[in-house]
C-alpha cells in the first residue's frame, strides 16, 4: 500500500470528520479528498480508493447503504466510529475490507493519536498512510481492545478537560479570580501536554516538577486519598461500557 495521496471519500463532517478533513489539509495526507455530507449527492468518485465513516453509530447503515453502488470493490472501508464492529460493517459494505481506527481531534492540528486495528494487512497500511501524518498511531491486535483505547485516549481529553475546570474552581475557592484561575490551568494543561510529547517516561515527568516535601507532591499525595486512580478507572470503565452497549454486547 503506497503512502503517497490517494483518492479518499470521507462521509461525515461532524466534530470527527471536519477533524481529520483538517488534518489532511494541513498536512497534505490527502490530495484528492471528497467530502459527502447530508447536502451532497450520495456519490463515490470511481477512483476512491478508501471510503472513511465519520458519521454517528446510530445513522450509519442508512449513511452507507446508498454509496454502495458507487464504491469500488476493491475500496477499503475506515471507520472512525465507536462500538460499531469491523464484521457487522464488512456485511453491510458487501465484503469490502475494513480497518477502524479511533482517532482523537488534536488530529485538525496533525498531533493527534490514534488506535487502529484490521484483520487485513492492505487495510492497516492504508490507515497508517492516512493516518500517521497526523497522529500517532498505535496498531492493536485484537479488536475488542479498540473499546479500552476509545477511553484511554479518543475520550480521555475530555477527562483532562473537565481536571482543568475542576483545578480552576479550586483555584478560585482559594482567591484567585476566575479569569486567572482558568488562565492558569490551561496553561498548566499546555505545559503537561508539551512535556507529555516528549520521550521521557510519565514517572520521570511527575518526579521533576514533584520535589519531595514540597507543594506538588503534597498536591498528588492529596489526590491519591481523594481517590484519584478510583474515579480515573470509573471514567474509562464508563466509557468502555458505552462502546460495547453501542455494539450490542451484552455485559460479562
Amino acid at each position: 500500500m503506497t503512502s503517497k495521496p490517494f483518492p479518499t471519500t470521507l462521509l461525515g463532517h461532524g466534530r470527527l470528520g471536519s477533524a481529520i478533513a483538517e488534518g489532511w489539509a494541513l498536512t497534505g495526507a490527502v490530495g484528492d479528498l471528497t467530502i459527502l455530507t447530508r447536502a451532497v449527492a450520495p456519490v463515490c468518485p470511481p477512483a476512491t480508493r478508501a471510503l472513511v465513516i465519520a458519521v454517528k453509530p446510530a445513522v450509519w447503515r442508512e449513511a452507507v447503504a446508498p454509496l454502495l453502488a458507487s464504491l469500488p470493490a476493491d475500496a477499503i472501508v475506515v471507520s472512525v466510529m465507536a462500538g460499531v464492529r469491523a464484521a457487522d460493517i464488512a456485511s453491510a459494505v458487501q465484503g469490502r475490507r475494513v480497518v477502524r481506527v479511533m482517532p482523537t481531534t488534536a488530529v485538525a492540528q496533525g498531533q493527534g493519536v490514534s488506535a487502529i486495528w484490521s484483520d487485513d494487512a492492505d487495510a492497516r497500511a492504508l490507515a497508517h498512510a492516512l493516518f500517521d501524518p497526523i497522529s500517532d498511531v498505535v496498531d492493536l491486535s485484537e479488536e475488542a481492545m479498540l473499546d479500552p483505547a476509545t477511553a484511554c485516549a479518543g475520550s480521555a481529553p475530555a477527562y483532562f478537560y473537565a481536571l482543568v475546570q475542576a483545578v480552576a474552581a479550586a483555584g478560585v475557592e482559594e482567591g484567585l479570580t476566575p479569569d486567572a484561575a482558568t488562565r492558569l490551568a490551561r496553561g498548566a494543561l499546555r505545559s503537561a501536554g508539551s512535556g507529555a510529547a516528549g520521550e521521557s517516561s510519565i514517572e520521570d515527568l511527575i518526579a521533576r516538577i514533584a520535589s519531595p516535601g514540597g507543594t506538588t507532591r503534597a498536591g498528588l499525595d492529596a489526590l491519591e486519598a481523594a481517590g484519584l486512580g478510583d474515579v480515573a478507572r470509573a471514567a474509562v470503565q464508563g466509557a468502555v461500557g458505552k462502546a460495547r452497549a453501542l455494539a450490542g454486547d451484552k455485559p460479562a
